[in-house]
């Protein structure tokens, strides 16, 4: 059985309640700033949007704070914010 036919077999027994044995690790994920982060990419609202694949308005309430980015929004702003030239390379 190869390795990732393995974690997929413990990922399914762990997903169906089956903990036992299992090593679960939590990356946190610290708060993004939405708006600097965009402004670092030069793009405007709709296109930095556009890009990461939200509405204009979900862009929108998370710049101005009624909304935060969760789940995978927050790690891929996460790893924009480090690496704005990721948009360019891989997003455009």
């Amino acid at each position: 059985m190869t390795a990732s036919a393995k974690a997929c077999g413990e990922a399914l027994a762990f997903a169906a309640g089956n903990t036992a044995g299992a090593q679960v690790r939590q990356v946190p994920i610290t708060q993004v700033d939405v708006a600097a982060i965009r402004a670092s990419t030069g793009l405007s609202q709709s296109q930095f949007a556009r890009l990461i694949g939200v509405a204009k308005g979900t862009l929108l309430n998370w710049e101005q704070g009624r909304r935060r980015p969760t789940g995978p929004a927050q790690a891929l702003l996460a790893i924009i914010a480090k690496r704005p030239s990721l948009v360019d390379e891989l997003l455009q």
